[in-house]
């Protein structure tokens, strides 16, 4: 029996109504706290509340009665969500005697998703609080539910209902729900929506879910456009979209899926030629990018049956040492999505699946899926056989450079690089490295820093390019051994944060195309062999000046090509002739005093943070930026030359 069908059928006679909506708690705290129930008021706070409107017509689909979402950002920068499911239900609570669907939309924890009897098997969002918390969160808010042949309107602001549950039209057969809200200008840094961050986490949604269909649409002005998210194929048309820039060496995507009456699971996998493995998990489509126990499933699994396929085939002779983990994962893209009825997350960000019998469930499909493909398929199984063997032999070599260089004590901080220029402060949490670009610029930064807590690394040229390296190559890599070093914190499966010696590390490089290069090179090796300093916010991006102006006694520093005209707006109505301008072509054009000033000054500086906001788009940019396909990288640079700046 399909899936599709065995939900209907446990669905077909659940009813659906206001007795499902089980009250846990207030919704006061919302306001006061957003922070605590969407992250942050920053721009992933903001988008966060979509996807929590999104996620509840995903559940819909997840149960069998939604197909198609249309999710627009409007001309005024508000939100529309629009589902062909049930629709909300409208009839009396019989605790709180108000319509269910003003209890779903103002009552934190009100919602279908709670016990044995509620209106949902599997669900994702917040479990009940996803639509109340949007509501709290947005200044004006308008809900209809198709249902029952009537379209039920309800208005609200800040999580209170402005006006009663009415009957504003006929819908015939039709059912869904439509979602609008403005996000609370009070609340949110900014309100400005980003196509691309929603484009990114729709087209996820869609390749989880096989078969639905979310159209995402632009409505603003200079920026209209639209953008349709269908796979058939599901989660393997995202290991295909993930391996588009990349080099597979095997034709067939490996998948296989498996489920009972509470608990699947899928997985998709293909081997491509790179050094790095791109694992995705998700559990009732959540990403969980902490894993979890179908993560370890997954990969006590894939070690096994690789191993035990080896030693039947002569791969591995008697007595010869197995393959490790990371030699059957190097090059693999996978994604593992489970669904379960009852989803135990560690953590309040959901980010860690904690139920134990999800790792015995899908390493025991693993094991039964993974080796009839192995035995079924003899030449594609030799080809990634052969990769893992030249990955264990690369492990080896990788192994002795550690131990060589450690013996040379290059991967402890007894033998810091002679190149770096040490604060003197030992706590890390108030230290900090600048990785400068050039011996000029490092040599200023030397002279101007603060001695007591600011530490200089000078690099010269471009680092090591890891996305087209192993791990062997890169440990004889003099700048990246310098930066290794410094850190302190080893790498690859020696990296251990708590030995990071700076809480900071700032990259500092000129604001041209050649400090773009090495910016972007630094965080390819970040985020490939270091990417904990990334999760736990210790990197950032330096904001040197582009222009000083002097006006008189007085001189202005600009960062941008738009603050400078800004800047010369405001000066052309003010007395004193001409100013005289600057252009920087590079840090080493600035004397130290300007330097601590502009760019190193704890009160004046401006820094970038680096986060990780999504895994595998982040794996897409460096794969297409770094990676060996030329095409994917010229069609990158034309469609965003407009954002770069040039120096002409």
């Amino acid at each position: 029996m399909s899936l599709e069908n065995s939900k209907e059928m446990s669905m077909a006679n659940k009813v659906y109504n206001a007795e499902q909506i089980q009250v846990l708690e207030g919704l006061e705290p919302v306001r006061k706290r957003p922070g605590m129930y969407i992250g942050t008021t920053g721009p992933r706070g903001l988008h966060h509340c979509v996807y929590e409107i999104v996620d509840n017509s995903i559940d819909e689909a997840l149960a069998g009665f939604c197909k198609n979402i249309t999710v627009t950002i409007r001309a005024d920068n508000s939100i529309e969500v629009i589902d062909d499911g049930r629709g909300m239900p409208v009839d009396l609570h019989p605790k709180l005697q108000k319509p269910a669907l003003e209890v779903i939309m103002t009552v934190l924890h009100a919602g279908g998703k709670f016990g044995e009897g509620g209106g949902y098997k599997v669900s994702g969002g917040l479990h009940g609080v996803g639509a109340s918390v949007v509501n709290a969160l947005s200044s004006y808010m308008e809900v209809e539910s198709c249902r029952d042949g009537n379209i039920y309107q309800q208005t609200y602001s800040r999580g209170k209902a402005t006006s009663e549950l009415t009957i504003v039209g006929e819908c015939g057969k039709r059912t869904g729900s439509r979602t609008m809200f403005v996000p609370d200008e009070e609340i949110f840094d900014e309100i400005d929506f980003s196509y691309d961050t929603l484009e990114y986490r729709l087209r996820e949604m869609a390749f989880l879910n096989k078969g639905i269909r979310i159209i995402l649409k632009d409505e603003r002005d200079g920026r209209k456009k639209s953008t349709t998210f269908h796979y058939e194929g599901g989660i393997r048309e995202f290991v295909k979209h993930q391996n588009r820039n990349k080099e597979v060496i095997h034709p067939d995507i490996i998948y296989f899926e498996m489920q009972n009456h509470d608990k699947e699971v899928e997985v998709a996998m293909q081997y491509t030629d790179r050094y790095n493995e791109m694992i995705l998990s998700y559990a009732n489509n959540i990403n969980t990018t902490e894993g979890g126990s179908h993560m370890v499933g997954f990969k006590s699994a894939l070690t096994r049956v690789f191993n035990e396929y080896a030693k039947r085939n002569k791969f591995i002779k008697e007595g010869e040492e197995g393959l490790a983990g990371e030699d059957i994962r190097e090059g693999l893209t996978a994604i593992i999505s489970v669904k379960l009825t009852q989803p135990q997350f560690e953590g309040q960000t959901k980010t860690k699946l904690g139920n134990s019998d999800m790792r015995g469930y899908v390493e025991t499909t693993t094991n039964e899926h993974l080796m009839a493909f192995l035995e079924e398929n003899p030449q594609q199984a030799r080809v990634i056989l052969d990769k893992c063997l030249r990955a264990a032999r690369a492990r080896e070599a990788a192994r002795k450079a550690r131990e060589l260089t450690r013996r040379k004590g290059v991967l402890d901080d007894m033998s810091l690089p002679g190149k770096l220029a040490d604060c003197t402060e030992k706590d890390p949490a108030l230290s900090e490295i600048f990785l400068v670009e050039g011996d000029s610029a490092g040599g200023s930064a030397k002279q101007g820093r603060d001695r007591y807590r600011q530490a200089i690394l000078p690099l010269r040229g471009k680092i090591l390019n890891v996305e087209k390296a192993r791990l062997d190559k890169i440990l004889n890599s003099e700048e990246i051994k310098n930066m290794i070093t410094a850190f302190g914190c080893s790498i690859g499966d020696d990296f251990n944060i708590e030995k990071l010696r700076y809480h900071k590390i700032i990259i500092m490089t000129d604001a041209d195309v050649d400090g773009a290069h090495i910016r972007t090179l630094l965080l390819t090796f970040f985020y490939r062999y270091m990417t904990p300093l990334i999760e736990g916010g210790y990197v950032y991006a330096a904001q040197p000046p582009l222009f000083q102006t002097k006006k008189g006694k007085e001189v202005y520093y600009t960062y941008s090509e738009r603050e400078q005209e800004k800047l010369m707006a405001e000066l052309a109505d003010k007395p004193g002739g001409k100013p005289g301008i600057q252009r920087y072509k590079g840090l080493g054009e600035m004397d130290f005093h300007q330097l601590w000033e502009t760019t190193m000054d704890y009160n004046n500086r401006t820094l970038i943070q680096i986060t990780l906001e999504d895994v595998a788009a982040a794996d897409e940019i460096f794969t297409t930026l770094m990676g060996d396909k030329v095409p994917p990288r010229k069609k990158f640079i034309e469609d965003n030359a407009r954002y770069a700046t040039l120096d002409i």
